[in-house]
This record gives C-alpha cells, sequence and structure tokens, in this order.
C-alpha cells in the first residue's frame, strides 16, 4: 500500500505576461490603495516660483531671462509664474497646501490669479479675492 504526500501552501492567481493568468505562491496581494489626489497646478506653479527665486537669490541664474531659456519657455511665462510671489505669505501658503482635486476641473487657476497678483498692495489683493 502506497501513501500519498499533501503538500498544503498558499497560492493566488495573478496577471502575467500577455493578460494570462498565473499561479503565484503566497497569499494575495492586499488591495490597491486609491492613488493619492493630484497636487493642484497652482500649487506647483507657487513651488517653482518659489525654487525659481532661490535659484536667482543664490547666483545660479542670472535672471527670468535665464529661467526662461533654460525652462524652455517665454519670459512673459516666467514672469506670469513670478508674479505668485507678490502674494502675502499666508496666501503663498493657503495655495501650497491646497486639496488635490479628484476629477474634474480645479477650484483655483493661476490664470484666476493674475489680476490678484498684478495689484502689488495686498490690502487691494485682499478686496479682489
Amino acid at each position: 500500500m502506497t501513501t500519498g504526500i499533501t503538500d498544503v501552501s498558499r497560492v493566488h492567481f495573478k496577471t502575467g505576461k500577455a493578460g494570462r493568468q498565473c499561479i503565484a505562491n503566497g497569499a494575495p496581494p492586499s488591495s490597491p490603495t486609491p492613488p493619492p489626489a493630484r497636487v493642484p497646478r497652482v500649487a506647483r506653479l507657487m513651488a517653482l516660483a518659489i525654487h525659481f527665486d532661490g535659484l536667482i537669490r543664490k547666483g545660479v541664474v542670472r535672471d527670468y531671462a535665464d529661467l526662461a531659456r533654460l525652462g524652455g519657455v517665454t519670459r512673459a511665462r516666467v514672469t506670469q509664474i513670478m508674479n505668485l510671489l507678490n502674494l502675502p505669505p499666508w496666501r503663498q501658503e493657503e495655495i501650497l497646501f491646497l486639496p488635490g482635486a479628484e476629477s474634474g476641473r480645479e477650484a483655483v487657476t493661476e490664470r484666476d490669479l493674475r489680476a490678484v497678483v498684478a495689484q502689488i498692495n495686498w490690502q487691494m489683493q485682499r478686496s479682489l479675492l
């Protein structure tokens, strides 16, 4: 009489090459976490303006023209981005920490802020916002 051997192990199916189902050892992976919300574009532009300002202050680049040349954009676009620094520090912080939008249009855009940042006076900016 022969005795059989029993092997007990955990396996799960996973998708292999070309979408084929394969058997994999171990427990199945936990459900994937949802992707984090997108960082709003205006927040990324605000961070870029702060970074550019640091580069100019350190002497890495001379002026906006150098930044435009290195970034492959126009000097006018660099000026639009750098104008975000005309906002008061607490507004800059608010923009940097705006919640990400899951989908659809963002609540605040750089274009929305152009008229505000054109004003240097923070009191005038407050009335425009």
